[in-house]
């Protein structure tokens, strides 16, 4: 005889399989959940669990990061894409020498 196969979302588990889900995936499943493609082309994911009588595909919601990144975010956020440091009308003081030396800090 061979186990029956469902597909059921995590959550329309009932509380029996709940609790079996719970104690097989402790720590949490993200390295067991597996891209489920439909024939039309659509897809969802799923872990899948065993029982003694069925075997499960239960379908869970999982988050993708599918934004492109955007070189204006990116502008605003490193404030502009340039990488010219300075401007040509930076200048130094003149009354800095390199000759001098620092001045000590006391800590009286």
């Amino acid at each position: 005889m061979s186990k029956k196969r469902v597909v059921v979302s995590y959550n329309n588990l009932s509380p029996e399989l709940l609790e079996l889900f719970k104690s097989k995936f402790p720590h949490g499943y993200q390295n067991q959940v597996i891209k489920v493609e439909k024939p039309n082309g659509d897809f969802f994911f799923a872990v899948t669990m065993d029982t003694e009588d069925a075997s499960y595909l239960v379908k869970v919601n999982v988050k993708i990061d599918t934004k492109i990144k955007d070189e204006d975010d990116e502008k605003e956020f490193f404030g502009g894409m340039n990488d010219d440091i300075g401007t040509d009308e930076d200048s130094f003081p003149d009354d800095v020498s390199d000759e001098e030396p620092a001045e000590e800090l006391n800590d009286d």
